[in-house]
C-alpha cells in the first residue's frame, strides 16, 4: 500500500479512513467530496453532509470508498426500506427522499448540457415524477444460482459482480411478480432442474423472466436454459400456470454461449401463445420474449405523451421515427399525424411493430428495415418530405450520420428521447452545429430510487 502511495503520489491510501465533506454528485448518483483536495467517489452519501469513509479503491487523480458513517446527515436523508439495498446495488437512491431524487436528476441534465454539450440556458423542467415511486417493472430478470448447501437461490446481480444476492422481495415490481418468483425458485428446486454454473459452463437453467401487462394483467415466464434438452419442463409449466392463471405463455430461451447476453436467438413455445398483450393509454402491444417494451407503463405515457406534444401534430404532418423498435412511440404520433414512418435495423423489431400496427387498426404507418442514414434519403428521393422527425436511441445515442441525415433533408423540428444525459448532450451539441437550436428539456423519471432519468428535447430548426 505504501508502495502504491509513493507510485501515484496520492493522499490516501486503500483501506484508510478518512473524514469528508460531500460537495456535489456523480453521474451515478454517488456522492463526491474531496480530501486534502483530492476528490473521492462515496456510494450512498448525499450533498452536503460529512461522512466517515473507508478507501477502497485508489486510481492517479481520484480514490473511491466505502461509506462507514454519516457524521453529519441531511434532511434528505431517508431510511432505505429494502432490506437488501446496501448489499444488492440496483437500487442506488433509496436514502434520498423522492423529491431531492428529482431535483438530483434534472441537475444531472443541466450538468450534462453544459460540461458535455457546451449548452448553456437551456429551459430544462422540473423532472416528472411518480405519484407513487414504487411497484414499477413491469419487466424483471432473474439469475440463477445455488448456495453453499445446496439450495436453489434467485435473486439478482450485486453491483458490479456476478455474485447473487438472493430475492427478498424488491420493492420497484409488484408484488405478485415477487411471489411468483419464489413459487418458480421452489418448483426448481423440487423438480431438480440442474443450476448453470458460469465459471464451468456447465448446467441447465440460467435465468427466469417474467413480464407482466399492466394494462391487462397477464403474465409470461421466460426460462433461459444452458441447451435445448430441459427433461422436466412440461411438468413445471404445468405446475406453475395452474398456480397462477393470470400467466398466459410459458417460453423457453436457449443460450448456450459464455457471457453476460441473458438471451440466446432460439426461443420455443413451451404452455400457453407466444405473446402477451399489453395497453398503453388505448394501444394494445403484442410482447415476445425479445421485444423492447419500456419497464415503467405509467411513466411511459408520460414521456410518450411529452414526445407527442412536442411534435406540435395537426394531422397534416410526414413523421419520421428512426429507432422505431415495436413502433411503440410511432404509434403514438400516428394518432396525431397524416403519416409516420419507422425505420429500425432489427427486422424482429419491424415484424412486431407492424402487428401491432394492424392490431390497432392504424393504417397510416409504414415500416423499413434498415439503417436510418440509409433510408431516409431514399424515401426523400422518393418525394417524401418530412415535418417531425424522432429518435429514441439506446443509451449510446444517435449514429452522427443519422443526425446528419435529419439536418440534410431539413427536418424541421426534432423530437429526441433519451435515456442517457451524457450522450443526449454530446448529440445536442451536434444537431446545434447542424443548424437546430434546443427549445426546450422535459425530464421524466422512469426509474424511480436509481440514478436514471429519461428526457424529452424539442428542437427546431434555425431559419
Amino acid at each position: 500500500m505504501l508502495k502504491n502511495k509513493q507510485t501515484l503520489n496520492t493522499p490516501v491510501n486503500q483501506g484508510q479512513l478518512v473524514e469528508i465533506p460531500i460537495t456535489g454528485y456523480g453521474h451515478k448518483g454517488e456522492g463526491v467530496g474531496r480530501y486534502r483536495d483530492f476528490t473521492v467517489f462515496v456510494t450512498g452519501a448525499l450533498q452536503g453532509e460529512t461522512v466517515r469513509v473507508k478507501i477502497t479503491e485508489v486510481k492517479k487523480n481520484f480514490a473511491r470508498g466505502a461509506l462507514v458513517a454519516v457524521v453529519r446527515p441531511v434532511p434528505e436523508r431517508v431510511a432505505a426500506p429494502c432490506p437488501v439495498y446496501q448489499e444488492c446495488g440496483g437500487c442506488q437512491l433509496q436514502q434520498m427522499n423522492y423529491p431531492a431524487q428529482l431535483a438530483l436528476k434534472r441537475q444531472r441534465v443541466v450538468d450534462a448540457l453544459e460540461r458535455i454539450g457546451g449548452l448553456t440556458g437551456v429551459t430544462v423542467h422540473p423532472v416528472l415524477g411518480m405519484d407513487q415511486p414504487w411497484f414499477y417493472r413491469n419487466k424483471v430478470q432473474y439469475p440463477i444460482g445455488m448456495t453453499e448447501d445446496g439450495q436453489v437461490k434467485l435473486g439478482f446481480y450485486r453491483q458490479g459482480t456476478h455474485r447473487i444476492v438472493p430475492l427478498s422481495g424488491c420493492l420497484l415490481q409488484p408484488e405478485d411478480m415477487n411471489w411468483m418468483a419464489g413459487q418458480i425458485q421452489s418448483l426448481i428446486q423440487a423438480y431438480g432442474v440442474s443450476v448453470y454454473n458460469e465459471q464451468t459452463g456447465t448446467g441447465l437453467l440460467r435465468h427466469v423472466l417474467i413480464r407482466k401487462g399492466f394494462g391487462t394483467g397477464e403474465v409470461m415466464v421466460v426460462l433461459v436454459t444452458n441447451g435445448a434438452v430441459f427433461p422436466q419442463v412440461q411438468d413445471l409449466a404445468g405446475k406453475l400456470a395452474a398456480q397462477f392463471p393470470e400467466i398466459k405463455s410459458i417460453m423457453q430461451n436457449i443460450n448456450t454461449t459464455r457471457g453476460n447476453v441473458i438471451l440466446g436467438r432460439q426461443t420455443r413455445l413451451i404452455w400457453g401463445k407466444e405473446t402477451i398483450i399489453d395497453e398503453l393509454d388505448g394501444l394494445r402491444f403484442k410482447i415476445s420474449p425479445r421485444s423492447f417494451f419500456q419497464v415503467n407503463p405509467y411513466q411511459t405515457s408520460v414521456l410518450y405523451g411529452k414526445a407527442v406534444a412536442y411534435a406540435g401534430l395537426d394531422g397534416a404532418e410526414t413523421v419520421m421515427d428512426a429507432y422505431c423498435g415495436v413502433g411503440s412511440l410511432t404509434l403514438f404520433l400516428a394518432r396525431k399525424a397524416q403519416k409516420v414512418y419507422g425505420i429500425e435495423v432489427v427486422p424482429e423489431a419491424i415484424r412486431d411493430a407492424k402487428e401491432n400496427a394492424n392490431l390497432n387498426q392504424l393504417t397510416n404507418t409504414e415500416f423499413r428495415v434498415g439503417e436510418t442514414e440509409k433510408v431516409l434519403p431514399e424515401l426523400v428521393k422518393q418525394g417524401i418530405r418530412f415535418d417531425v422527425g424522432v429518435v429514441d436511441p439506446p443509451r449510446s445515442g444517435c449514429e452522427r450520420s443519422v443526425l446528419e441525415s435529419f439536418a440534410a433533408n431539413e427536418v424541421s423540428r426534432i423530437i429526441y428521447v433519451s435515456c442517457n444525459p451524457s450522450t443526449l448532450a454530446r448529440d445536442l451539441k451536434l444537431l446545434t452545429e447542424l443548424g437546430y437550436w434546443v427549445r426546450e428539456i422535459q425530464p421524466v423519471d422512469l426509474f424511480p430510487q436509481t440514478y436514471h432519468v429519461e428526457c424529452v428535447t424539442l428542437m427546431s430548426r434555425v431559419e
